[in-house]
């Protein structure tokens, strides 16, 4: 009997506390509660906790230079719109990403191996007329960003070699890889 008289006893402390409708003392409900705390936790984590800011959050902006290769790019005549000292915007992933300066651009040669009688292999320009389209480059792009660890971070997208930057200009959009980086400390 005194058991069934202090489980009696609790359910009415439990029942002064929350009603048979989730109300805590008759008047808030446990959600509202329960959605007053979140709200109150992401405002504390905002502006209590919210981090680095400023430069040293993006890292300090160093002059970088990236190298990229142009592969199979079909145009009849691209230095026409590809020149030394213009400004490029580019997408990394993407997404865009600012821009940069074309500091260097060399056209690779479209070669084919061929093998000789005596065994050995020489190399000739490749003969298929339909690669007279066909273009091959190195670009040198170059630009102030941020560095995050030792990488370099173009509009928010680090960058590394074996990133795939898009390239768009007003006449033309194409795709390039990185192959290599250089931070030159200033």
């Amino acid at each position: 009997m005194a058991n069934t008289q202090r489980t009696r006893h609790l359910d009415i402390l439990t029942m002064a506390i929350v009603d048979s409708q989730g109300r805590l003392f008759g008047k808030i409900s446990i959600l509202d509660v329960g959605a007053a705390l979140v709200i109150l936790l992401v405002v504390v984590g905002i502006f209590v906790y919210p981090g680095p800011t400023g430069a040293g959050a993006q890292g300090a902006r160093q002059p970088v230079e990236v190298d990229v290769v142009v592969r199979g790019l079909s145009a009849s005549n691209p230095k026409s719109f590809i020149k030394v000292g213009d400004t490029t915007n580019i997408l990394v992933r993407k997404q865009p990403s600012g821009s940069v300066k074309l500091k260097e651009l060399r056209f690779l040669p479209r070669t084919v191996a061929t093998p000789q009688p005596d065994g050995t292999l020489k190399v000739f320009p490749d003969p298929r007329p339909e690669l007279a389209l066909t273009n091959d480059m190195l670009m040198t792009l170059t630009n102030e960003v941020p560095i995050v660890d030792g990488t370099p971070v173009l509009g928010g997208e680090k960058v590394k070699v074996g990133t795939t930057i898009e390239l768009d200009g007003p006449t033309y959009t194409f795709g390039t890889t990185v192959v290599a980086i250089r931070i030159n400390k200033s």
